[in-house]
């Protein structure tokens, strides 16, 4: 395995709890803690019915899984079977637990996106949630997405947006250039051993990669903040900054 496959594996395990628990923050007392699907209603940009009915039925993977939400919440619109995948045992742990909570069918396994444990054409629909972001060789990643999904099954890719990430929010600057791609590591908290190791790419770089194995691009959605579109900046602590720029770029594709 990869240092920077290791050194995120370990990571996710030791900051997990920590992670799931702001997750679950504003769950209500006995509520269940939210499983947002990437083919609900309340998805970024909705669903996209020209490109994909209806999940249920369908055989769904969510590739980098962590704590299973797409996983259980896709599984809640009726997509038949559903596995999820995922390099950190900790997250998985979670994902099974979220899974008993709401009473759904979901399969939970270890294992490296890069190189998935499931046949050829096993899926209808993949998606995956922020999990590419830390994939050194996307072309793999994007290769074995493309090799478990069927002909004309659709696959929605989903990363924090590059430029979002190139800002200081606090000191509202550019930490990078938004063409400075490559490695990069996040320091957590120095509790925990390891850093987050991540691989910046434009979004253009991302378009390609997916064209590249195989994909058609069908839609592109850069998502604002649930807080910017719910609220007004004068009700919130978030930097003004923010108020600006995409979180997270996602991508429609279709296996060709």
């Amino acid at each position: 395995m990869a240092d920077h496959r290791r050194e995120n594996r370990r990571l996710w395990n030791e900051w997990s709890d920590d992670f799931q628990a702001l997750w679950n923050a504003e769950t209500a007392e006995g509520g269940l803690p939210p499983a947002p699907s990437p083919f609900g209603p309340d998805a970024p940009g909705g669903p996209q019915p020209d490109l994909l009915d209806s999940i249920e039925g369908k055989a769904y993977v969510e590739l980098g899984c962590g704590g299973g939400q797409g996983s259980v919440g896709t599984a809640r619109l009726g997509a038949e079977p559903v596995v999820g995948v995922d390099l950190s045992g900790e997250q998985l742990e979670h994902a099974k637990r979220l899974r008993d909570l709401y009473g759904v069918d979901a399969r939970f396994v270890a294992g490296d996106v890069t190189a998935l444990p499931f046949a050829d054409d096993s899926f209808d629909a993949a998606s995956s949630e922020a999990a590419f972001q830390m994939v050194e060789r996307i072309d793999r990643a994007l290769g074995e997405a493309h090799r478990v999904l069927r002909p004309g099954g659709v696959f929605v890719l989903s990363v924090p947006h590059p430029l979002s990430e190139a800002l200081d929010p606090e000191t509202e600057t550019f930490e990078r250039g938004y063409f400075d791609t490559g490695r990069r590591e996040i320091a957590i908290d120095e509790a925990y051993d390891s850093s987050l190791i991540v691989f910046d790419r434009t979004v253009g770089d991302l378009h390609d990669a997916l064209v590249e194995a195989g994909f058609e691009v069908r839609r592109l959605i850069e998502h604002r903040r649930h807080e910017v579109v719910e609220n007004d900046p004068a009700d919130s602590d978030l930097p003004d900054l923010l108020w600006q720029v995409p979180q997270s770029v996602r991508f429609w594709a279709v296996a060709r």
